[in-house]
């Protein structure tokens, strides 16, 4: 079952194009991050479904309701600002029951439904507290708590981490991810924290001027780009242009700067690729596919060595080393990787 469609959202300011034919369907259960740079258009899409944005031209549909002009009020969905957004006046309890009162929800269920949704963001006890006396978390898990309290059939994200520290970030995260999977809520996350995307999403949206770049599974994503732009957003990558030249079974042979090299891709590439090789992939190992040339930099990063090495070309690619790797700047070097471990995407 599809809880949410996008149907060739086209959104404008004035003569400025933001959102440009999105098409997109999220299934029932599922968890979608909005992923991009500034200004890519995650927000205004999340808007745009969340009714705080109209619609130039397309449809939006919850099932086979048709709810691209209802207002937002109409639309049975949660959402969580980067903000948060909580009443400061009001205690813990009193902004979960904001919204209930709105829907007349009768007092005996007000009670239970607050307490019900304290316990599961492990807050229970907290109801007398205002905002400025709990901490940033803490915050933040009431802010989803509101969103829950009204049993909406969609929950709406927008950065609801971008406010917190780093390690209360990444514990943050973990604590979504789980609550949504215990709930089983239709989820939909903007965000240009890839790592974050990578961790929580069932699916990842990747969008660049106003268009999706690619939609999959973080996998499929991170090993399967579909485009410079998302090769280079998601993850560190190296990537090099070339041109076709035949295949062998499932491998495309490739002739690049840098010779011959043998490259996985989705079926049906001609002509003008760029191959793509992830530093992990990248070895002093023989190899398939293999690269000659000097080390430019070696950095220390704790766990290993990230290398640059430059090759007669000028090409330049990065790997990852041991820590103790004993390369330095100015030292030949000859890197291999393996052609299962090389994507090749249409340039």
């Amino acid at each position: 079952m599809t809880t949410l469609r996008l149907d060739t959202i086209n959104k404008f300011y004035g003569a400025l194009h933001i959102l440009r034919d999105i098409d997109l369907d999220i299934r029932e259960g599922e968890f979608i991050s909005l992923l991009g740079p500034s200004g890519c258009g995650k927000t205004t899409t999340l808007r745009c479904i969340a009714g705080f944005e109209t619609v130039t031209k397309g449809r939006l549909l919850f099932g086979s309701r048709d709810m691209t002009h209802a207002m937002p009020e109409h639309r049975d969905l949660g959402m969580v600002f980067q903000s948060y957004a909580l009443f400061p006046h009001m205690t813990v309890a009193e902004n979960l029951s904001f919204g209930l009162e709105v829907r007349k929800v009768s007092p005996v269920d007000r009670t239970r439904r607050i307490a019900a949704v304290l316990e599961m963001v492990k807050l229970t006890g907290y109801e007398k507290r205002y905002p400025r006396e709990l901490s940033g978390g803490q915050q933040q898990r009431v802010a989803l708590a509101r969103a829950l309290v009204i049993e909406p059939s969609v929950l709406l994200l927008d950065e609801p981490l971008a406010n917190l520290d780093a390690s209360l970030r990444d514990d943050m995260r973990f604590f979504i991810r789980d609550l949504q999977q215990r709930v089983g809520i239709t989820t939909i996350y903007v965000t240009h924290d890839q790592s974050e995307a990578m961790v929580m999403s069932d699916r990842i949206v990747v969008m660049n001027h106003g268009v999706i770049e690619q939609c999959g599974p973080p996998r499929d994503i991170y090993e399967h780009p579909a485009s410079q732009m998302v090769a280079g957003f998601i993850g560190q990558s190296n990537t090099l242009a070339g041109r076709i030249l035949g295949r062998e079974k499932d491998v495309y042979v490739i002739d690049t700067p840098e010779g011959q090299l043998k490259s996985l891709g989705r079926d049906g590439l001609k002509g003008e690729v760029r191959v793509m090789i992830r530093p992990e992939n990248i070895e002093t190992a023989a190899a398939e596919n293999t690269l000659s040339g000097r080390v430019v930099k070696s950095t220390y990063l704790g766990g290993g060595c990230l290398v640059a090495v430059e090759t007669p070309g000028g090409c330049r690619f990065t790997t990852n080393m041991p820590a103790d790797s004993a390369l330095a700047a100015g030292d030949a070097v000859t890197l291999g990787f393996a052609a299962r471990k090389a994507w090749a995407f249409a340039a």
